[in-house]
């Protein structure tokens, strides 16, 4: 009768956690119990990453049905603005850990103040983005080792992605600034709406529906941007009338150039740090790129497919990076890394079993997406190799988050440049076309970098230095 009634008390306590993550109960993560801290953020970062990568899932699978050249154009143009991807995540990372850290500290009004000058930053950033995409959308394709097919097709879609990026740049921005107050739940809100607006009007716009014309792989983009932007109206609405914690006004945009310097300061090393990766995976796609669209549409998929179940790990590894700047800013230091060991252990878990799933599993995953042969072959035999490191990119992506969180993004970006630039890329090269080992060469070339990587960055992390980083 004991064992019984202690489990319906555990149920419901675990149903009672749940419930409260899922609708963003304020909570102070310096004083909850570790594990309920890393549970209650999680949660709502888990479904947030998610949700970010049913938008490639979403896409690839209605674009999947328009041909080897439209899958590729999503490839390449991935490839390029995983660019973007990295100033908006830089940026977000810098707002993450000045606003987790004046909470940790108290300071809600600095706290809301950094949100706001960090959205100043990222809007200058955005309009510099947006006219070099919408110029040299044709030139970008070519330089990425289209052909004249893919760049006819691709302009368009490019055009669209790149003009649109704000959306982007303020969806990750935002959700950092929640991310950092411990507002987890907001954020992940914004992607359901996003994605629900997306769900519905990419298939409406690829296709046509009533009197709407079918735009084809342009109507993708379509979709996306316009999706992305309703996800932005909701996080805006929210931090101008919402009750969260942090509550924008006016006055808090006037600029602010100390703030905005120490803002860039993080953030141009965070930038760095993802830009040094995002290249490497560039690179990575021009030499598959070369083995024809089978190989390239095939590493689109598999790419596609990885993103989607290795964001719960980054959004636990999200959870983590709050949990160490508001506990450094309240002065816990050691609760901060005995967070940061916690979170790591959950996210190896969970990625020994998608590692299983990918291994067994692979055929029936991608098959979902793409009935291709060719491009069903190579997506499952790229995510077989590269899911056998999982255990290490699970852990791996827990402390260079971490790192991020104490402010330190430099001790990430210089792991990134050794093992991406001076090993990953030539060894891929190496292996794909030296050795003869084509495409395979380079999923193996990720799989080894990616768990130096890992290896790397907890021998760092173990140091100790990151405790003593001031923002």
């Amino acid at each position: 009768m004991l064992s019984n009634k202690t489990n319906e008390l555990s149920l419901g306590s675990l149903f009672s956690f749940f419930k409260q993550a899922l609708n963003g109960e304020q909570q102070d993560y310096t004083s909850l119990s570790i594990r309920r801290a890393i549970f209650m953020l999680s949660i709502p970062m888990i479904l947030e990453m998610c949700m970010e990568s049913v938008f490639a899932l979403v896409d690839i699978f209605f674009v999947g049905k328009l041909g080897q050249e439209a899958i590729s154009t999503v490839g390449l143009t991935e490839s390029v603005l995983a660019i973007v991807y990295s100033i908006a995540i830089g940026l977000s990372m810098a707002a993450t850990a000045m606003v987790a850290r004046r909470v940790g500290e108290k300071n809600i009004e600095e706290a809301t103040k950094t949100g706001a000058q960090a959205i100043l930053l990222s809007t200058a950033f955005s309009v510099l983005i947006s006219i070099v995409g919408v110029v040299f959308a044709p030139q970008i394709l070519g330089l990425m080792g289209a052909n004249e097919a893919i760049i006819k097709v691709g302009t368009p879609y490019m055009r669209i992605v790149f003009g649109g990026n704000i959306v982007v740049m303020f969806l990750f921005l935002i959700n950092g600034i929640f991310r950092g107050a411990g507002d987890a739940s907001m954020a992940m809100h914004s992607l359901w709406i996003a994605n629900a607006f997306n769900i519905v009007l990419c298939p409406t716009l690829i296709y046509g529906f009533g009197p709407i014309p079918a735009f084809g792989l342009t109507g993708a983009a379509m979709a996306t941007t316009i999706g992305r932007g309703m996800g932005v109206a909701y996080q805006l609405y929210h931090l101008f009338t919402g009750r969260g914690m942090l509550r924008f006004k006016m006055s808090h945009f006037i600029p602010d150039w100390v703030l905005l310097k120490a803002l860039f300061d993080i953030a141009w090393t965070g930038t760095l740090q993802f830009l040094i990766g995002s290249a490497s995976w560039i690179f990575m796609a021009r030499i598959v790129a070369t083995f024809g669209s089978a190989a390239i549409a095939g590493y689109t998929v598999a790419i596609r497919v990885i993103m989607f179940f290795i964001l719960p790990a980054w959004g636990m590894s999200n959870a983590a990076a709050t949990l160490v700047g508001q506990n450094l800013g309240a002065q816990q230091p050691e609760r901060a890394e005995k967070s940061v060991w916690q979170t790591a252990q959950y996210s190896a878990i969970f990625m020994l079993l998608v590692s299983l799933l990918f291994f067994f599993g692979g055929d029936y995953i991608v098959g979902f997406l793409n009935q291709d042969e060719a491009v069903k072959a190579t997506a499952v035999h790229a995510l077989r190799i590269m899911s056998l490191g999982y255990v290490f990119y699970g852990v791996g992506m827990v402390v260079t988050s971490s790192f991020n969180g104490a402010g330190d993004t430099k001790t990430p970006t210089w792991i990134n440049l050794f093992c991406f630039w001076f090993f990953q890329i030539p060894m891929a090269y190496l292996l794909a076309n030296h050795f003869g080992f084509g495409e395979t060469g380079v999923f193996w070339a990720i799989l080894i970098a990616e768990t130096s990587i890992a290896i790397t960055g907890v021998i760092l992390f173990k140091r100790g230095r990151w405790k003593e980083i001031k923002v």
